[in-house]
């Protein structure tokens, strides 16, 4: 089986298995979706979910929240995990929208990347959330499952390596909605220490559970 052969068998069968695949963080603006997204880093979206309601009360755009303090953020993040760099970033990451753009997300890959505590992968999530833009974020469970699957090459060893090789083989139009078949699949079916490999449909084409079965 080709790379291609293999990409279009997976994605076909996403597309008819789980056609609608979104982030289950809760947010009703760019704002609040990186603000969410900078908070999940290493925590469940769960865990983010039940913390945002009372921190965007609180804090409902980034003038507010640049106008707060890094102490009032913490308190209402403590529950999160890292909640003193978290708080420090989320501060100093609102004063900058406030002092560069004037209070709004910019719409710009490049731009949200100079934004304190919003990294490559954030800035990704914002332009394909929040903005609809082709864009292949990848955390944890995106690296682990393209490269499981054989999506990816074992050249491709950093996340950036592995974008740059899901986004040149996924059509442009499906790629944001990708991301988040790969994600769901990992966080509930190709689990990092467990995966449940019996019950995925996946398996005729998955590299790793060929090879577990070639070795059984």
């Amino acid at each position: 089986m080709t790379t291609q052969e293999r990409y279009t068998e997976v994605l076909n069968w996403f597309a008819e298995k789980m056609p609608v695949a979104e982030s289950e963080l809760k947010y009703r603006n760019p704002y609040e979706l990186m603000v969410a997204v900078i908070l999940s880093a290493q925590c469940t979206d769960k865990r983010v979910n039940m913390t945002t309601p009372a921190l965007f009360e609180r804090f409902p755009d980034a003038r507010a929240m640049a106008a707060g303090t890094v102490e009032e953020i913490y308190g209402l993040i403590k529950s999160i995990s890292y909640p003193n760099n978290k708080a420090k970033h989320l501060h100093e990451m609102a004063c900058k929208l406030v002092s560069d753009f004037d209070g709004c997300v910019p719409e710009d890959m490049e731009l949200l990347q100079t934004l304190p505590g919003v990294g490559r992968k954030t800035a990704n999530v914002v332009m394909a959330v929040a903005f609809h833009r082709p864009a292949m974020p990848v955390d944890t469970h995106v690296f682990r499952v393209s490269h499981r699957i054989g999506l990816v090459g074992s050249d491709a060893k950093t996340p950036l390596e592995t974008e740059k090789q899901l986004v040149k083989n996924i059509p442009a139009a499906i790629l944001s909605t990708a991301h988040h078949w790969l994600i769901l699949h990992g966080r509930y079916v190709c689990l990092a220490r467990k995966p449940k490999c019996e019950v995925c449909g996946l398996r005729a084409w998955c590299q790793f559970f060929q090879e577990k079965a070639s070795c059984s």
